[in-house]
């Protein structure tokens, strides 16, 4: 979303990220959702993994158009799935980030903030029931960093009725704040709210190992999707490296995933519309749906619904 925002033009150097155009340009969030849905995804994720009240307060948004701001993003990913008519099937996940993204200062990619399972998990609960009831098909918990704040959102999460994935952000064969992955999957393993598990904003050369570990460890559908492979640099806010994910050569990741059991694959940071159309190449290849699920991969969707 951010990635392909900046591309057309929209400064996005602030702490609210591209949640601050909910408020300021919310038809350019749309027009990102369709350009997307138009590539060949089948899943949008909202722009509000870097809303929440904190992060809005902070900028003098009260909580009452926090929570107009919240459901805004679904309702406009909602709008760009309506202006298809295609007749595919397509699902919108209301994006919550980790606690970590609400304070725009890199600590996402490290976890371990110094706060309780408790706290966590109260500071997660009003963002999620706002969401819960705004019409998302999911709820996807993304990028989280830190096996502590996937057992808070886990606790978050009770009596929601919206359906749930969680994505950790990794490095190697560890969570972001150094947990092992089977540890960290093992948290979500028994969550009947948390219908598919994944990994996300890691590595592409990451991806593989982790299926194998969360589908062991869960036996849940597992959704991946990688950033570019480049680098962040939080002091002077900008990518670093190179791109190991180009849409040149996302069908030699994508294949590799989907045997291993990947049941939906995308794109996360620096991945836009031209990487996600190759990757529904793939995976229409595989016998799924245009950036959706392979055949046979125990897909969620009927969940989602």
């Amino acid at each position: 979303m951010a990635t392909s925002l900046e591309s057309r033009g929209h400064d996005l150097s602030g702490a609210l990220w591209s949640a601050r155009l909910l408020a300021d340009d919310p038809g350019a969030i749309e027009a990102a959702h369709g350009a997307f849905f138009r590539a060949g995804a089948d899943v949008a994720t909202t722009a509000s993994y870097q809303a929440s009240f904190t992060g809005f307060a902070a900028h003098g948004i009260g909580p009452e158009e926090t929570t107009q701001l919240l459901r805004r993003s679904v309702s406009l990913a909602r709008a760009a799935r309506a202006a298809l008519t295609d007749g595919r099937r397509r699902w919108v996940a209301a994006s919550v980030g980790p606690y970590g993204a609400a304070l725009a200062d890199g600590s996402e990619y490290r976890g371990r903030y110094g706060l309780t399972v408790g706290e966590l998990a109260g500071w997660h609960r009003p963002r999620l029931e706002v969401l819960d009831s705004a019409g998302a098909d999911v709820l996807v918990l993304e990028t989280i960093p830190d096996a502590d704040e996937a057992q808070a959102l886990v606790a978050a999460l009770d009596g929601l009725a919206t359906p749930a994935w969680l994505s950790y952000s990794i490095a190697g064969a560890r969570t972001r704040a150094g947990q092992p992955l089977t540890e960290a999957f093992a948290v979500v393993a028994d969550a009947p709210q948390v219908v598919a598990v994944g990994v996300n904003c890691c590595d592409p050369v990451d991806v593989a190992p982790a299926i194998a570990t969360a589908r062991e460890v869960t036996g849940k559908p597992v959704f991946v999707y990688p950033n570019s492979g480049e680098g962040w640099d939080a002091a002077a806010r900008r990518w670093t490296g190179r791109s190991r994910f180009p849409a040149a050569d996302a069908a030699q990741w994508v294949a590799r995933w989907v045997t291993l059991g990947a049941a939906g694959v995308g794109g996360c940071c620096r991945v836009g519309p031209a990487e996600i159309a190759a990757v529904a190449r793939v995976l229409q290849g595989a016998g799924g749906g245009a950036g959706g699920c392979a055949a046979g991969s125990n897909c969620p969707h009927d969940q989602l619904s």
